[in-house]
């Protein structure tokens, strides 16, 4: 661990000597490597999350009764704090790819209110209020049902007036996941994705609340969900807040055919890849058909599909 008392003398001292040109320069570069910055520091907290989590385990098992029970409880805290620390490493490692791919300037788009509204039409994420996605597949926990219902309900975030979609899964009928998302397009067509409520459940009981975040609130930042004119090759963010919401995806494929088990086919679909620094080893491919939106996600580890199976059109 860095001493940081002794890296604030330093500061001051260059502070104290060097001319505001100098100082200026310094807070450029530093500021011009934002990305890496960014990495470094999310490294050291999920490190020092590990030791953390280990520090409690091990003061839990101190009150075990057994000695031979203590002995295998503090064993298994040094393991899964290893474990974690390794998932730190690859956490990193996968923020520095992201940083070679996008650049290390600050990732901040400008959002001005006036260029952006509730109405989206781009014919690839098309989200026409009363209108329900519904999505099935086979998974290990069972059959998993996605309902994806755009709502006549509207949320302003920074000054936008965002579109509200209920998103909500069930695994053999038991509620997992329950989400509110906020979407808003740009006057060139872009789909900006402004943040979630995710709540992840057992029934009643709320489990989670990992992965909600809100554009403008603790750094948050919006991201591309769709783009108005896809290419392949290009890589983008779809949601930003280090450590919560860090989703990314490439364009792979712009004339994709899709063929799904109800026998329906979709010619011309977008494919795009879609990772996050957050888990490094999950992979989805995703297709969007144009004039439907998202028809099939695929679990390239896993191999499991979630398909459109029903587009309800309420009022």
């Amino acid at each position: 661990m860095q001493d940081f008392r002794r890296i604030g003398v330093t500061m001051l001292a260059v502070g104290a000597l060097a001319g505001p040109s100098m100082v200026g320069s310094a807070l450029a570069r530093k500021a011009s490597d934002a990305c890496k910055t960014s990495t470094q520091s999310a490294f050291r907290a999920c490190r020092q999350g590990a030791q953390s989590d280990k520090s409690l385990a091990l003061g839990r098992c101190a009150n075990l009764a057994d000695a031979s029970a203590v002995k295998a409880c503090g064993q298994k805290a040094s393991t899964d704090a290893k474990d974690v620390l390794g998932e730190c490493k690859d956490q990193h490692d996968a923020r520095l790819a992201v940083c070679e791919k996008l650049g290390r300037a600050p990732y901040s788009p400008v959002v001005d209110p006036a260029g952006y509204g509730p109405v989206i039409d781009n014919p690839l994420f098309p989200l026409v209020p009363g209108t329900t996605f519904i999505y099935e597949g086979r998974t290990e926990a069972g059959l998993e049902r996605d309902e994806f219902a755009v709502t006549h309900n509207t949320r302003t975030i920074l000054g936008v007036t965002c579109v509200e979609v209920h998103d909500t899964v069930t695994v053999d009928g038991r509620l997992t996941e329950d989400t509110l998302d906020w979407f808003a397009q740009d006057a060139a067509g872009n789909v900006w994705y402004f943040g979630e409520n995710s709540r992840e459940v057992d029934g009643r009981l709320v489990l989670s609340l990992e992965g909600s975040w809100e554009s403008g609130v603790d750094g948050a930042q919006p991201g591309i969900v769709m783009e108005a004119h896809p290419a392949v090759g290009d890589f983008y963010r779809q949601e930003y807040l280090v450590g919560e919401a860090e989703d990314l995806a490439e364009v792979t494929s712009v004339d994709e055919s899709v063929a799904l088990s109800n026998n329906s086919t979709y010619p011309h679909s977008l494919k795009t890849t879609e990772t996050s620094p957050l888990e490094p080893d999950a992979l989805e491919y995703k297709y969007y058909a144009p004039g439907v939106g998202n028809v099939l996600v695929v679990d390239a580890a896993t191999g499991e599909r979630s398909e459109l199976i029903e587009v309800v059109i309420g009022p």
